[in-house]
């Protein structure tokens, strides 16, 4: 955020004084707050594009939810932004956070996607200290699940309550905030139980693990067997994953594979931003990812081979002019008819 801060001061600068090379058009993108896969990608996304496309800056605003920014995007106040698959099936079908937004499938039409990737396990931690080994045993505990009315919490939530039976708010506390406070509120000792949706190995476990033991709890194979469960996992943009035991170091005390689900979330545009726009954001990001990949070693799942996957909107036209350059199989439900 910094550098994206200091890019923007300078841009200002020039353009005060007059210079030809200080004419730049501003985007506004937002993401999730740092703490996350999910920002460290979406911001380099933005960070790689104000790097390589001089003529544009795009900028970042990292605090709110995927919900809040497909309806803001729909609705013109917003040119890029993170979106999340689960997210885009419900605002098109005005569904679950979407229930009581009366215009957020017609403002769905007006989404599109640039790129899509998987956000990761999504890793459900605990200290080894504590009396949690497996998740029925969170009753009566407080427990973070994700940030209010997210795309993410969702789903959390319900591999939570399909697999124990319980309810939030009756047989457990559910700690409402962002993901940045909840990292910090686990550290803390403020919370028992704290889901991280991240690519494995997650930097924000890594960092915990250095000084504590931690446990990674998971589902069990009767776990996902069930109905509840099941019918999560049949949502847009799920999958499941193992998380190796461990991957976080001798801190982390898992002798076996844990099993969780996954989720696919991306980068998303207005419609109305011009072709050409994001074309060269689309060009540019494919052009340098190496500097995305020297950030970590997990983040090189962000890959062309990927990039399709679980979109939970049409193609812009300019990212689907630099996809049909690049060879990429496009498919036909990703072409927009508009």
């Amino acid at each position: 955020m910094r550098i994206l801060r200091a890019t923007l001061a300078a841009a200002v600068v020039a353009g005060a004084l007059g210079g030809s090379a200080a004419a730049k058009d501003f985007y506004r993108m937002s993401t999730l707050a740092p703490g996350s896969t999910i920002y460290v990608i979406t911001a380099g996304f933005a960070q790689i594009v104000n790097k390589h496309v001089p003529e544009m800056e795009l900028q970042v605003n990292a605090t709110g939810t995927a919900v809040q920014f497909m309806l803001d995007a729909g609705r013109g106040n917003l040119d890029f932004f993170f979106s999340a698959a689960l997210t885009g099936y419900y605002m098109k079908t005005g569904g679950a956070m979407y229930a009581n937004v009366k215009e957020a499938p017609e403002l769905y039409k007006n989404l599109r996607g640039i790129f899509s990737f998987s956000s990761g396990a999504f890793q459900f931690v605990a200290y080894d200290g504590s009396a949690i080994r497996s998740l029925m045993d969170i009753k009566g505990k407080r427990v973070f699940l994700g940030p209010p009315a997210g795309g993410s919490t969702v789903f959390a939530q319900a591999l939570v309550e399909g697999a124990t039976g319980y309810k939030a708010g009756q047989d457990f506390d559910m700690a409402r905030m962002g993901f940045g406070p909840a990292q910090q509120a686990f550290q803390d000792r403020k919370i028992d139980l704290w889901v991280s949706p991240s690519l494995v190995p997650s930097a924000a476990i890594q960092e915990i693990a250095l000084t504590n033991k931690i446990r990674i709890i998971g589902l069990t194979e009767a776990d996902f067997e069930k109905e509840a469960v099941k019918k999560a996992m049949s949502l847009p943009g799920r999958s499941r994953e193992a998380i190796p035991p461990k991957v976080y170091g001798a801190n982390q005390m898992n002798t076996e594979p844990v099993y969780t689900g996954a989720a696919w979330v991306g980068v998303g545009v207005r419609k109305g931003v011009p072709e050409d726009v994001v074309y060269r954001a689309t060009k540019a990001f494919w052009d340098n990812i190496g500097e995305l990949y020297a950030q970590g070693e997990a983040l090189k799942n962000v890959s062309l081979e990927n990039a399709l996957k679980h979109m939970p909107t049409p193609l812009h036209a300019g990212a689907l002019r630099y996809y049909r350059e690049k060879g990429v199989a496009i498919p036909p439900e990703l072409i927009a008819q508009d």
